[in-house]
């Protein structure tokens, strides 16, 4: 049995985690930290987590002397920095996984996307780095046809006000957000970086979000370098995630339904200019679960080196 910490226990990602880690035998959640729930029972938040856990505000320091097997930081970004030194100082070989954005720039770091970028390479870490949810299902959509491209890929995101965190803002008002559609971050965000730097070709993303929860949709147009055929375009994405448990490939364009409460990612659509040269294809999944919380479980498993599908992998 591996202990696990969980820093930023309060937050959506967080409560995903807690019922993650409830479903494992081989995993057990020694510690929940949450300044806001300080004192009060893990299972107020979360009914299938461990009884008698109780929330707990501790810093850096008071974690890292808990000395669990994997810490995984569900804070926001940059506050990752002091609780990554600390652990190393007390327990080096603890697996930290990381969601926020601070080390997924960093080459020392493991770079959690397994369906994309091997298993050996997370396998055995102890610093990974989970890729960011707009992230992983852009570069799940982009990368199979990558090397055909003739120039960037665009990118068109929406996701659901989950995505905007628990602290109050204008992009996660119900009431702002009722009967409308938000874009922001019109240049620069952070995700378009990420998914250029890994995939090793540019993107160029618009993020937007909606009243709906939970769940991402990501359309992508990709121009090729030479004619695809339909045969051909569908087949990549076979080939890529053929034998992967938590993606879907489908003749259609698949929709947020379909992705909201799915462990995994769904992609589809398929579309092509008649002359073979653009393409449209579209991918869905959940930003809390295949985007944050299994993303991460299947990170830290490949880092303890447990069983990266049971039960997640359905």
């Amino acid at each position: 049995m591996k202990t696990i910490g969980l820093v930023g226990a309060r937050g959506h990602t967080g409560r995903e985690l807690i019922r993650l880690l409830a479903e494992r035998e081989d995993l057990t959640l020694a510690l929940a930290v949450s300044r806001a729930m300080d004192g009060q029972p893990v299972t107020d938040m979360a009914p299938e987590g461990p009884v008698g856990l109780l929330f707990e505000a501790l810093g850096p320091e008071a974690v890292a002397q808990r000395q669990c097997d994997g810490v995984i930081l569900a804070m926001p970004n940059g506050q990752a920095a002091p609780y990554v030194a600390a652990i190393e100082a007390a327990k080096p070989d603890t697996v930290i996984v990381d969601l926020s954005a601070d080390y997924r720039f960093d080459g020392s770091w493991a770079y959690g996307l397994p369906e994309l970028y091997g298993r050996d390479a997370i396998r055995g870490a102890s610093r990974i780095s989970n890729p960011g949810c707009y992230a992983t299902a852009g570069q799940l959509a982009v990368a199979p046809m990558r090397d055909a491209l003739s120039g960037p890929a665009h990118l068109f995101g929406v996701s659901g006000y989950s995505g905007a965190g628990t602290t109050p803002n204008r992009r996660n008002d119900v009431d702002a957000l009722k009967d409308n559609l938000m874009p922001y971050a019109l240049m620069g965000h952070i995700h378009e970086r990420e998914m250029s730097r890994h995939l090793g070709h540019e993107v160029r993303f618009s993020p937007h979000v909606a009243e709906f929860f939970r769940g991402i949709v990501m359309t992508v147009q990709m121009e090729f370098s030479a004619p695809v055929s339909a045969a051909a375009f569908r087949a990549a994405y076979d080939t890529a995630y053929g034998d992967e448990p938590l993606i879907r490939i489908q003749d259609e364009a698949p929709e947020v339904i379909e992705g909201a409460n799915n462990p995994g990612a769904v992609l589809g659509g398929f579309a092509l200019s008649e002359d073979g040269r653009r393409g449209v294809m579209v991918c869905a999944l959940d930003n809390l679960l295949k985007g944050a919380a299994v993303q991460a479980l299947q990170n830290l498993c490949l880092g303890l080196g447990v069983a990266e599908f049971e039960p997640i992998g359905g």
